[in-house]
């Protein structure tokens, strides 16, 4: 791991319900678990858009992977999971697993809170 906390964050934002996790310097094994618990914690509040904010997230191996996991989790409660990437390493990580297929990619955070133009899913049949 390349330094930085282990730890992401959650905070609320202004508008509809929105949750803001902030991810730590580097997503990779060592800590994929925590951020998939701390994506999942933010879902527990029942905000209609969580965003995953990898503005600060310079390295990501293929944990991120478990940011489908989390999309997964938030169309069953009928959430919306966003995810900021501004890091070219961790652009190409996610065009590698083509999670950028499932996710809504966005380039800055202020681009993730300002899209009013894709409704949250309803949640999914189980």
């Amino acid at each position: 791991m390349s330094g930085g906390s282990r730890l992401a964050k959650a905070s609320a934002v202004p508008g509809p319900p929105t949750v803001v996790v902030t991810l730590p310097a580097a997503v990779d094994a060592g800590n994929s678990g925590l951020v998939r618990a701390a994506l999942a914690g933010a879902l527990a509040s029942t905000p209609k858009v969580v965003i995953a904010d990898g503005t600060e997230t310079g390295f990501c191996d293929c944990s991120a992977i478990a940011l489908m996991v989390v999309h997964r989790q938030a169309a069953n409660t009928g959430a919306q999971l966003r995810v900021v990437v501004t890091s070219a390493a961790m652009r190409r990580v996610i065009d590698l697993v083509e999670a950028d297929r499932v996710l809504l990619v966005y380039p800055s955070l202020e681009a993730a809170q300002a899209d009013g133009s894709r409704p949250p899913s309803p949640p999914q049949a189980a």
